[in-house]
């Protein structure tokens, strides 16, 4: 069931990050039109119940929200950066990098120290 909730919370986290993006993208091409953003509410909706769903399981099996939360921290430093050059074909600044960087030894200190 720990599997299970990681899972959920991983492809949550993936699904509301999708979502995001394609809307930011999408938005700026439409000029504005909300309607073009509905499909991306109903995505990010599913992506809302998957991270409530793996958060309330991984509680119940964890018993440490904090693991839950690096596993949620650790999965958007995973999957944004990757999907954000997949759709928008932008390299980080050497900022944006340190940033991430100090995110991802951050997640890695709370779920192993």
């Amino acid at each position: 069931m720990k599997i299970v909730a990681v899972g959920a919370i991983f492809f949550g986290e993936t699904l509301s990050i999708i979502a995001e993006l394609i809307a930011s993208k999408q938005f700026g091409k439409a000029g504005g039109d909300l309607a073009t953003l509905l499909p991306m509410f109903l995505l990010i909706s599913f992506g809302g119940v998957l991270l409530v769903f793996g958060y309330a399981l991984g509680y119940m099996h964890l018993e440490n929200i904090w693991i839950i939360i690096a596993i949620s921290v650790g999965a958007i430093l995973v999957v944004e950066p990757v999907l954000t050059l997949l759709l928008f074909r932008d390299v980080p600044t050497a900022g944006s990098l340190i940033g991430l960087t100090l995110g991802v030894l951050g997640t890695i200190a709370a779920v192993f120290l």
